[in-house]
């Protein structure tokens, strides 16, 4: 809890901004009273071998600007989840039920959460039928 509210915390890329993206957030947002967004920044995408259409600052208004989130911060590595859950005093990690049990070491820190994807449509289906 930081400040009395329950604080939830989610990741993504969050690019090619989407319906899935929305609803993601509003079911994560149910989950507490203040809603933290990490978004990948550029350097950890290179290094993931991902290249966003939007920049990371894009990706950051864009999110900014979406009612359910609060605060939006940068992932610059895979491993920076446990600082982020301490330094911010979060209480629920949500994630995208495709990353089922990937997390789940943050139980020893905060309450962990996997969403189901809403159902056809994602940033890759969407680059895919760009290309047909």
């Amino acid at each position: 809890m930081k400040d009395g509210k329950k604080v939830v915390i989610t990741y993504g890329t969050f690019d090619l901004f989407h319906v899935g993206h929305l609803n993601i957030l509003k079911r994560a947002k149910e989950l507490g009273d203040y809603l933290i967004v990490a978004v990948s920044s550029d350097a950890f995408n290179a290094g993931k071998g991902k290249t966003a259409y939007h920049s990371q600052e894009d990706r950051k208004a864009i999110l900014e600007s979406v009612r359910y989130v609060d605060e939006v911060i940068f992932e610059d590595s895979w491993d920076q989840k446990v600082k982020d859950v301490q330094e911010h005093h979060v209480d629920v990690f949500v994630m995208g039920d495709d990353w089922k049990g990937k997390f789940d070491f943050l139980k020893d820190y905060c309450e962990v959460v996997y969403l189901p994807r809403t159902e056809g449509i994602s940033t890759t289906k969407i680059k895919k039928d760009l290309h047909k």
